[in-house]
């Protein structure tokens, strides 16, 4: 069909196929990436799990904890602790702070990545404030919970078993306070009306 057609015609709708295509491919790539980062530990990104290890090795291994702002959230946000030693596939258990000294509610929510991060696919997290956006009221100042296990198949990989330290990074931003309380708005009407029925 394309072939009956002159070659100015022909190559404009060649042309528009492959911008059509590199638009798509772009809107596609972000989520793609990040479900690829998800899967498979790339770039520092951890993995998540419902329990912790079966297998736990005397061997350990020592984490650090890291915390950020972004230049626009007014929180202060650290780690509790700077660092501990876990033996790996042991549960472990850290905590950071967060304070808004503002006179308003602020909305931020956690970026997150481990450095080496070739061990991204060896860092789970069981739970984590990190999994839902926080909301902090003026003056209001809250510990966060995280626990995590290293996966006892780091001491097996090519790169992995010379890991010594890791460490765990997180980065708050804020975020839209309207778009969080909707979603609260819709949590609590759920509740609501689950209690009523």
């Amino acid at each position: 069909m394309l072939r009956n057609l002159d070659p100015k015609r022909r190559t404009m709708i060649y042309l528009c196929g492959m911008v059509f295509t590199m638009v798509s491919l772009s809107f596609a790539s972000v989520p793609l990436y990040d479900w690829f980062c998800r899967v498979t530990g790339y770039g520092g990104t951890t993995l998540e799990a419902d329990a912790g290890s079966d297998i736990i090795l005397d061997q350990t291994i020592k984490v650090r904890f890291d915390g950020s702002l972004t230049s626009e959230m007014a929180w202060e946000f650290k780690p509790m602790q700077r660092e501990m030693e876990v033996r790996i596939g042991e549960t472990g258990l850290a905590f950071y702070e967060a304070y808004n000294p503002t006179d308003r509610p602020i909305a931020g929510s956690a970026s997150y990545n481990v450095f080496p991060f070739t061990v991204g696919g060896f860092f789970t997290k069981i739970d984590c404030f990190c999994f839902e956006e926080q909301v902090l009221q003026p003056g209001e100042r809250v510990q966060m919970p995280v626990t995590f296990y290293v996966d006892p198949e780091i001491v097996e990989d090519r790169d992995g078993k010379y890991v010594d330290v890791i460490t765990l990074s997180y980065t708050f931003y804020e975020i839209p306070l309207e778009e969080t309380q909707a979603a609260l708005d819709i949590e609590a009407g759920t509740v609501e009306n689950t209690e009523t029925n």
